[in-house]
């Protein structure tokens, strides 16, 4: 949002620079981003002054030049060559001086120096209107009535109008700051409160309606609304005789300094009052007004309306238009129609002012794509107190620059007053959580200053009034953050002594649980990333476990892209890696902390989860190397090491059938599912053109908070030497590791410590349904060493068992 230094000294007489008042206002909450330089003329005519041109005689090497001696006010009258016809002795003339910036027609600049024209030097330049940018004359130079002094800088006769324009970062609670009325109402609070108080920074100087007056009741407009729910309040007047033209200089540079490009003055004006009081208006030719009636209502679906830019639009149901009696004129608080737009034609004129339900605005904005400047402050609630006065301010300023009179009342249809906010203010509350004691004058003084009404006083509270434009202060905690960022974060004062105090609370707290894990992840090269929990309902396609019948949808989605909660972390992870893949990032090792959402028959349950994914290369090609992919193992591995580092080593192993994994595992601890990983379907992955493979993993997060245990177990290292004895095992392709390693643990959970696969073959060399397993057990015996012929005894019972539980034969 821009505004204009200049605009806000007409609200608030202010004796600060631009500077301090950016640091006022950022110190608000109304964060100044940049502020920016305008000048109606590039340059500002900066360097130009007025010279009296002494002398005139004809240059000795050049038939068409002259050398002049001219006064510039500094004592010494300069030489300059000058090549103008009427060039004359006696003339006070516009002098470009040495080091003047001018422009050219393309806005290209170019330097005034010090130079030799055919051998006389020449010390500036005499300039013409159309070198200066003033004017389109460029036959001679721009000669000045006499009065003016040689020295007089150009840019005080010329009246160049130089602002400094602020780019503000406005949150979209702050409706009430979306125009410069708003914003001097909080400066005003800012300077009342700093060191910078003195009396005249506490009144506002708002525009006065008192010359409205209506002069002839010639043209009356009736005015329906169907629907007070969408628009509560709705005013009209008409204006008759006008004359459309461009705008006066004044109104022109107000609003180009603040971006916004100049049609005529009857559309500049509903501008100008939009970024002045912050209440937008429309303006309709009354003479295309069928019936001279005009209706707030909504229209059928599908019926077809073309806007101001040309585009044919089809509306909704629950679009608000205004229409006149042959159906819709402008979708209401957001977008005019071209039937009924104002033309250099237009003599007399319906001027709309109205409060507009803002979610009725926003569904339609959103709906047609739209965003104006209209939209943008209805969506967000505006001042439903200011409608008439708004109107009044903008009829009294399309007369002055477009002349007309008043020809009809005002009509204001407002059945319902919306009602200032209510809210009983305890001091013990701002005390605790400011986390310092304000004193109550002090309190009372920052609320007066933000328009805030203090109703009663006692030694408990305050009983306030807050106004109905502070459509985002409505609770006591509101006020209390109001109080706050008026007295100042940074007055906010710290003690010097700092208290510490050692938490013995449980590990298996949600946030410790995630650092412990989250830290050994990062530690093995993976990133986190944070997905919106806002997505699109497209993806239930991907998964028949994602259901349109449990969406959770967005009742104002900004897109249909973002118009439901996620119910799953996987779409917003594959978003992530595609996004990657695309800038030329194609080995990712990625996990994240987050919930789903899902609607059950009665209500809305929240789940967490931890996901990991993992795809491309575990290595970089290098001269002594080729790159290698993940592999399935490799990514458990890391599963495996995540559940041991959270002391979850006692699950079971089921196989798992999912529509969106092609080789999938679940592990259960008892009856709760841990985790769901595996090798993603093509089919999935494609949705996201994504070309490589890809791992994901579904941790469910609930279930292992409640599993985990608060208690560390510690086991004294074994004395003596473990035993490790290899297997090379032909198995049936089937055959799962799991299923080896379940009947190898059972042989003797005493002695046998892990069992690892180191190697698996298929190919040529084996039969066709078969593949080798190599495996490593690793035998301890916590009481005395292992003598060979125990291991035997126990290397015989695995080859029993395998043989007989898998039909595995030794290579």
């Amino acid at each position: 949002m821009h505004i204009s230094y200049n605009w806000l000294k007409q609200f608030i007489k202010l004796d600060i620079t631009p500077e301090e008042t950016s640091e006022i206002l950022t110190d608000l909450g109304l964060e100044v981003e940049g502020v920016s330089r305008y000048e109606s003329l590039k340059g500002g005519l900066k360097g130009v002054v007025v010279g009296h041109v002494l002398s005139c005689t004809k240059h000795p090497n050049a038939d068409k030049l002259n050398v002049t001696k001219v006064d510039l006010g500094i004592g010494e009258p300069v030489q300059i060559v000058c090549g103008a016809p009427n060039v004359a002795a006696g003339q006070k003339v516009l002098v470009a001086t040495i080091g003047t910036e001018l422009y050219d027609s393309e806005g290209n600049a170019f330097q005034i120096k010090k130079g030799k024209i055919r051998g006389e030097e020449s010390l500036g330049m005499i300039c013409s209107e159309i070198e200066l940018g003033i004017g389109t004359n460029g036959d001679g130079i721009k000669v000045l009535e006499d009065k003016w002094e040689a020295g007089t800088p150009a840019a005080t006769i010329f009246e160049i109008v130089i602002d400094d324009v602020f780019e503000i970062g406005l949150t979209p609670n702050r409706s009430d700051a979306m125009s410069h009325w708003g914003v001097a109402r909080d400066l005003r609070a800012g300077l009342l409160q700093s060191e910078k108080n003195d009396t005249h920074h506490k009144e506002l100087i708002t525009p006065s309606v008192s010359k409205f007056k209506v002069e002839r009741r010639t043209l009356k407009i009736d005015v329906s609304v169907e629907d007070y729910k969408k628009a509560p309040r709705y005013c009209g007047v008409t204006i008759s005789g006008i004359e459309v033209k461009a705008s006066p200089e004044w109104l022109q540079n107000r609003l180009k300094a603040i971006g916004i490009t100049p049609k005529n003055n009857i559309v500049d004006v509903t501008n100008y009052v939009l970024h002045d009081l912050g209440q937008p208006l429309h303006a309709f030719d009354a003479a295309k007004i069928k019936g001279n009636k005009v209706i707030v209502r909504t229209v059928a679906a599908g019926t077809k309306f073309t806007t101001l830019d040309g585009i044919e639009r089809t509306l909704h149901e629950e679009d608000l238009m205004i229409c006149d009696e042959g159906g819709p004129m402008c979708i209401a608080g957001v977008f005019g129609g071209i039937k009924s737009a104002v033309s250099e034609n237009t003599t007399s004129i319906f001027l709309e002012s109205a409060y507009f339900n803002p979610v009725t605005i926003r569904k339609s904005a959103k709906r047609h794509g739209l965003n104006t400047d209209a939209s943008f402050r209805f969506e967000r609630g505006i001042d439903p107190s200011i409608t008439e006065y708004a109107l009044k301010h903008a009829a009294l300023l399309i007369q002055k620059v477009a002349g007309g009179e008043i020809t009809s009342d005002i009509v204001d249809l407002y059945p319902k007053k919306i009602e200032d906010h209510s809210v009983f203010l305890n001091f013990n509350n701002i005390n605790r959580l400011l986390g310092e004691d304000i004193s109550k004058e002090t309190i009372k003084t920052i609320l007066v200053s933000l328009d805030i009404k203090v109703n009663s006083m006692s030694d408990v509270g305050l009983g306030i009034t807050v106004p109905s434009y502070r459509a985002d202060v409505t609770r006591e905690i509101d006020v209390i953050e109001e109080i706050l960022r008026v007295y100042g974060y940074n007055n906010i004062t710290f003690s010097s002594k700092l208290n510490a105090t050692i938490s013995n609370s449980s590990r298996t707290e949600d946030y410790k649980v995630q650092n412990i894990v989250a830290n050994q992840l990062v530690s093995q090269g993976f990133h986190e990333i944070m997905s919106n929990s806002l997505t699109t309902p497209d993806y239930t396609a991907l998964s028949e476990n994602i259901k349109n019948s449990f969406q959770v949808n967005i009742l104002n989605p900004l897109s249909h892209d973002l118009s439901v909660m996620r119910q799953s972390l996987l779409f917003g992870g594959l978003e992530s890696i595609a996004y990657n893949i695309n800038r030329k990032r194609a080995d990712l090792k990625l996990f994240e902390f987050g919930k789903t959402y899902h609607k059950m028959l009665n209500n809305h349950e929240e789940h967490k989860h931890f996901a990991i994914f993992l795809t491309g290369n575990n290595n970089k090609s290098n001269w002594n190397s080729n790159p290698k992919a993940f592999d399935f193992f490799e990514f458990k591995g890391y599963i495996h090491s995540v559940l041991e580092r959270l002391g979850l080593i006692k699950i079971s192993t089921q196989p798992l059938e999912s529509d969106i994994f092609s080789e999938g595992m679940a592990y259960y601890l008892g009856k709760e599912l841990i985790v769901e990983f595996g090798i993603l379907k093509k089919a999935v992955v494609k949705a996201f053109d994504i070309k490589q493979e890809v791992f994901y993993a579904d941790f469910q997060w609930g279930n292992i908070l409640k599993v985990i245990s608060a208690k560390i177990k510690f086991t004294e290292l074994n004395k003596f030497p473990s035993v490790k004895r290899d297997y090379a095992l032909l198995i049936d392709e089937q055959v799962t590791f799991d299923q080896i390693y379940s009947i190898v643990k059972q042989v003797d959970k005493n002695i046998i410590k892990d069992v690892t696969l180191f190697d698996v073959y298929q190919g040529d060399k084996i039969e066709q349904g078969k593949k080798s397993y190599a495996i490593s057990v690793l035998m301890e015996d916590n009481t005395k060493t292992l003598t060979d012929s125990v291991v035997d005894k126990i290397m015989g019972k695995i080859q029993y068992q395998l043989e007989n539980n898998v039909g595995a034969q030794l290579r």
